[in-house]
Order: structure tokens, then C-alpha cells, then sequence
């Protein structure tokens, strides 16, 4: 089993997307009021480099990210671990707002955007019956380090400069990865596939290019759905310090709650992983921003400590269909042949979401709105792109050859 060359590219896939959390928006979040306060500058501020940060590394990533359908993928994830080394040794030397701005470049197009687009690329290409659940199993390493990260960041934020945690990340991706990518992956190539069932007839799908999928309807009721969660979730997550403050709660509360987040998110993810398997990709759709949606009226209606995690535990149920789902569907939907091109135009997609998200947030804060009344914006929008998804639900099929 542990020779197989699919237990290797589920493990690959495990490990890269535990890394990709430094340039998540969770965990950049948890830098934001030492960034802010070593550079003076207002959440607002914060938000905006932020966002335009993760814009431009988003219009990047459209174009570096295609690459993967014609390079070596050992050679590609080896060019990606060396950048976000360089990335987070980068990030550690930040003494102004330009810097800063570079910084979170660096870090949202290599961690967010290249580790995970990497990781989901390589898995829903090489798997296709068991996809559902190898994308499960491999999204299992975000949410690992979504448990463990914040709460462990808090505590040693007390007793160790931040810009020393960058350069230790730094050394660790650099030592770790490229022995991780030799040992799993140097011998997978671009037509590498998960065994068929001998006994099984396979469908075959048109391959979509990319130029025809940006002309197909679907893909942008599809995606509206698909990244409700990025923008949202990534306002609450970088400004995590003004909804902790303005509802009352303790310094470790919204730290804590991360870890009902990541049970929920891993409960979820194992679930939907079986379930993809078992009815597609397509009919789940429509169930993912339903507890997202019951988690902004949740945030909306009570204020105690409680709501913290009752509203990360509802997120998380969402994040876990969703982070399967953006992989999952698309292959389903538009075959693989050019997956890593079409996931490159999806993950730029979900990054340019965080980048919206943060400098909606960040200017809303800043003129004067409460949590509820963003949380009421957020619902508006949940509300709405469901009603869309409702509607075309019995279009979602594929187009047989």
C-alpha cells in the first residue's frame, strides 16, 4: 500500500495542502495586529494592501498556474516549494507598507494559490473513481493545520517576534518539500491514472478548453456559488481581531473556535468525499453555502462566546464540501485533459474573491459598519447565488461523446 503510486499522490497532495496554509487568509490573519502595529497603519489599510496584494498574485496565477498541463509535475512542484521559501523568508523582512505589499503578494500567489492549485490539479487529474474521496483525504491537510495553527500561533505570538516564525517557515519548506516531492511524485507524468474498473464501461466526456468554458453559462453560476466562501470567509478570518472585540469575546476565543472549524470541516470532508463518489459532484452542489448561510445568521443573532464556534463549526461544514467540490465538479463537468488550465482560471477566481473580501470588509469596518450588518451583506449574497445554483441544477451534466 504504501509503494502504491496512489497512496503517494494522496499523501503529496495531503502535504502540500498543510503548507499552503502559511499563505492562507486564517493564518495571515493571525499576523494582522503585529503587522499593524510595527507598520501604524488602520484595518482599513490593512485590508486594502491586502486585497490589492491578492488581486495582482491572482491575475499571475492564471497564467503560471496553466503550466501544469505541460510540465513535468515533480519540476512544477519543485519551482512552487522554492518560491514559497523565498516567500516566507521574504515576508520576515517586512519593515514597510511596500514590503508588505510584496510580502502578501508572495504569499497568497505561492501558498495559497500554487500549493493548493498544485495539490487539487495533481489529484483530480490522476484519480477518477475514487476521486471524491482522494480530494478528501488530501484537503485533510488544510484543515490539520487549520486545528493545530492558530491556537499554537497565539500562544508562541507571546514569547517569540513574528517576523522570526517567517524565517523558520521558511527553513522547514525549503528542508521538507522537495525530499517530499522526490519520494511521492518523481515518477508521475501528465497521463498518469487511477486503474479502471475492468468491469466498469468509462463515459467519455468532451475535454473542455478554457476558452469554452468562459463562454459557458454554468461555469459563472457555478463559480458565484463556489466563491461565496473565499470572500466571506476571508473577511471574517483577516479582520478575526474587530469581530472579537466588537462581540465581547476573550483574546483566545475566535483562536479556540478554529478548532470546531477544522472538526467540522474534517467530519465534512470525509462525508462528501464518499458521497462525490457515490452521486457526483453535481447534485451535492447545491447543498454547499446551505450551513454557510445558517452560519452569517447565526453571527447576526447572538453575541455570547458560544456563537464563535457554532458559527466556525457551520463554516467548516461548508468549507468541506467546498473544498472538494471546487476540485471535484470542474473535472466532472469539463473532463481533465485541460483541468490544470480551467483549475488555474478557478483558483485565480477564488483568490481575486479574497482579495474582494478583504477590502469590502476592511471598507466597511472602516465606515462604520457592525458585524451584524456585514454579516447581513454576506447572506444577501449567499441567498442569491443559491437561488441562480436552483435554477440550472438539471443542466449540470456533462456533454458525452
Amino acid at each position: 500500500m504504501f509503494n502504491s503510486l496512489k497512496f503517494k499522490v494522496i499523501l503529496f497532495g495531503f502535504i502540500f495542502t498543510f503548507f499552503s496554509s502559511f499563505g492562507q487568509s486564517y493564518f495571515l490573519g493571525l499576523f494582522n495586529s503585529s503587522i499593524r502595529e510595527a507598520l501604524s497603519i488602520t484595518h482599513g489599510q490593512f485590508g486594502s494592501i491586502f486585497a490589492s496584494a491578492t488581486l495582482c498574485s491572482s491575475l499571475l496565477l492564471i497564467w503560471v498556474g496553466k503550466k501544469i498541463d505541460d510540465v513535468n509535475i515533480f519540476k512544477f512542484a519543485f519551482f512552487v516549494t522554492i518560491l514559497l521559501s523565498f516567500a516566507c523568508f521574504f515576508f520576515s523582512r517586512i519593515t514597510s507598507v511596500f514590503l508588505l505589499f510584496i510580502g502578501i503578494f508572495l504569499m497568497r500567489f505561492s501558498g495559497q494559490g500554487m500549493m493548493s492549485h498544485t495539490a487539487s490539479t495533481t489529484i483530480s487529474r490522476y484519480f477518477t473513481r475514487t476521486r471524491g474521496r482522494a480530494l478528501s483525504i488530501s484537503w485533510f491537510g488544510l484543515s490539520s493545520a487549520e486545528f493545530v495553527m492558530p491556537v499554537l500561533m497565539v500562544y508562541l505570538l507571546t514569547i517569540i517576534d513574528w517576523q522570526s516564525f517567517w524565517i523558520i517557515f521558511s527553513i522547514t519548506v525549503l528542508i521538507i518539500l522537495p525530499i517530499v516531492s522526490f519520494l511521492l511524485i518523481k515518477n508521475l507524468n501528465l497521463d498518469s491514472r487511477e486503474a479502471n474498473d475492468e468491469n466498469k464501461k468509462e463515459v467519455e466526456i468532451k475535454q473542455w478548453k478554457r476558452r469554452e468554458v468562459i463562454k459557458d453559462y454554468r461555469f459563472y453560476i457555478i463559480s458565484s456559488n463556489m466563491l461565496a466562501m473565499p470572500w466571506i470567509f476571508t473577511g471574517f478570518a483577516v479582520f478575526q481581531s474587530f469581530v472579537q472585540t466588537s462581540k465581547g469575546w476573550g483574546p483566545y476565543v475566535i483562536a479556540q473556535s478554529f478548532m470546531s472549524y477544522s472538526i467540522f470541516s474534517v467530519l465534512t470532508l470525509f462525508l462528501s468525499g464518499f458521497l462525490i463518489d457515490k452521486y457526483s459532484s453535481r447534485k451535492l452542489l447545491i447543498y454547499m453555502n446551505i450551513p454557510l448561510l445558517l452560519s452569517v445568521i447565526v453571527l447576526f443573532s447572538f453575541d455570547t462566546p458560544v456563537t464563535a464556534f457554532v458559527f466556525l463549526g457551520l463554516v467548516g461544514i461548508s468549507n468541506g464540501f467546498a473544498n472538494i467540490l471546487g476540485s471535484s465538479t470542474w473535472a466532472e463537468l469539463y473532463g481533465v485533459k485541460y483541468l490544470g488550465s480551467i483549475k488555474a482560471l478557478t483558483t485565480a477566481l477564488m483568490v481575486f474573491a479574497t482579495a474582494f473580501g478583504t477590502a469590502l470588509f476592511g471598507y466597511l469596518i472602516d465606515t462604520g459598519f457592525t458585524v451584524s450588518d456585514i454579516a447581513v451583506v454576506s447572506g444577501a449574497y449567499i441567498f442569491i447565488s443559491l437561488i441562480l445554483l436552483f435554477f440550472v441544477r438539471k443542466k449540470l451534466n456533462p456533454v458525452i461523446i
